[in-house]
């Protein structure tokens, strides 16, 4: 039985956080070096044996994507459209190795929204750019590039910043570290201060470890659960929310686009929990748009939906 689309109940640990990493940070360490050796055009010879291992072996998130697909194709995905999927983020993991490191002249990358940005940053008002596991978070490092003095911080959840830090660090030791954890009044804080030296807080929006609140909302023809925490966040602190996403477009090719979703900063105690409401649902309305606009770009392998 589906629940409101308002509700809120709290889950236990999602299946992401239960589910064992596969690989390690070994295996992205020396893909790394052998990618930066050989070049981007021979390091994806090996993308197609990494997405059939996953097309063959990995039977939950198959379903996972096979689920996905239907929903967003509006038809029964074939063999080719869930390889497809799988090749899609095969690229992306393998183009963040050069992402992470700068190689931005290896990529065709175009920037939309970006005048919200530049507007922020030349008022001295940071905000929270809130992603999604669509397309590559990485490839949104390019604008830094565009406006040099320009600062973003990665926060996550304790756990998955963990995770994040790791892989990083295998990619790029320089980058060890680079994201803050949650979960603490003193990483409210950390996040505050950041906020208040012009430095923009990413985070994603689509994915909870469970343990928190959650609003289910509609999503694709069914009923999803969403986190609340990087809404709730962003009232709390008074702060604007940028929707930040980058595609993969094909060959070497990148979109990345920056939309409204909130601006909490006038919102009255009283208004803020209706208002949290309202910008969940309208994240997931953009995700959504997105997602049918690039179905093969969405990467959360997981049982999403409630049913």
């Amino acid at each position: 039985m589906t629940r409101p689309a308002g509700a809120v109940p709290k889950t236990s640990a999602a299946e992401w956080v239960r589910r064992q990493e596969r690989g390690s940070v070994f295996l992205l360490r020396l893909m790394a070096v052998f990618s930066l050796t050989v070049g981007r055009r021979a390091g994806r010879v090996v993308l197609h044996a990494i997405a059939a291992y996953f097309f063959l072996f990995a039977p939950k998130a198959r379903r996972a994507s096979r689920g996905y697909l239907q929903r967003v194709l509006g038809r029964r995905p074939t063999a080719k459209d869930r390889f497809r999927h799988l090749m899609t983020f095969a690229t992306t993991i393998h183009d963040r190795v050069y992402l992470l490191n700068d190689r931005f002249e290896l990529f065709d990358i175009t920037v939309e929204g970006e005048e919200l940005m530049r507007a922020r940053w030349a008022a001295g008002d940071a905000a929270f750019l809130v992603g999604a596991h669509l397309g590559s978070f990485e490839v949104t490092r390019a604008i830094g590039r565009r406006e040099p003095g320009l600062r973003v911080a990665m926060v996550a959840y304790e756990a998955n910043a963990r995770k994040i830090n790791a892989m990083m660090a295998a990619i790029n030791p320089a980058l060890a570290g680079g994201t803050v954890g949650l979960g603490s009044a003193e990483a409210m804080l950390r996040v505050r201060a950041l906020l208040d030296e012009g430095v923009f807080v990413g985070m994603l929006g689509d994915r909870t470890p469970g343990g928190e609140a959650t609003q289910i909302v509609a999503f694709l023809g069914g009923a999803a659960r969403f986190p609340i925490g990087p809404m709730r966040l962003a009232a709390l602190l008074g702060r604007r929310v940028i929707l930040m996403l980058g595609v993969y477009c094909g060959g070497n090719r990148y979109r990345v686009l920056f939309e409204d979703i909130a601006d909490f900063s006038g919102v009255e105690p009283q208004e803020r929990q209706a208002a949290i409401r309202e910008a969940v649902v309208r994240y997931a309305g953009r995700l959504e748009g997105h997602c049918r606009e690039y179905p093969y770009n969405w990467f959360n392998f997981f049982d999403f939906w409630v049913e």
